[in-house]
């Protein structure tokens, strides 16, 4: 099973590694992103979803997001789900 962390979102933006931080519009593109938390729920996120077998999600209203859920337990920070798919 991985490791995830929570990352609290501030000013839009999350703190992928301890000394950057990263818009979380990238989140949504990024591999290891798992799950977007807005007040009340968490969804999975877009990238995540396009690889699994249930292959949606909802949108995602970046607005409303509060946490990211990651599971870059390596400290790799932001690799685009383009790297994977193309």
């Amino acid at each position: 099973m991985r490791t995830t962390r929570t990352l609290p979102v501030e000013m839009g933006t999350v703190a992928c590694l301890p000394t950057k931080r990263e818009d979380i519009e990238k989140c949504r593109f990024c591999v290891h992103s798992v799950r977007f938390g807005i007040p009340g729920k968490e969804i999975p996120s877009p990238a995540r979803a396009f690889c699994t077998m249930s292959r949606a999600t909802e949108e995602v209203d970046l607005k409303k997001v509060i946490s990211v859920v990651c599971d870059d337990a390596g400290q790799e920070g932001f690799r685009s789900i383009m790297n994977v798919i193309g």
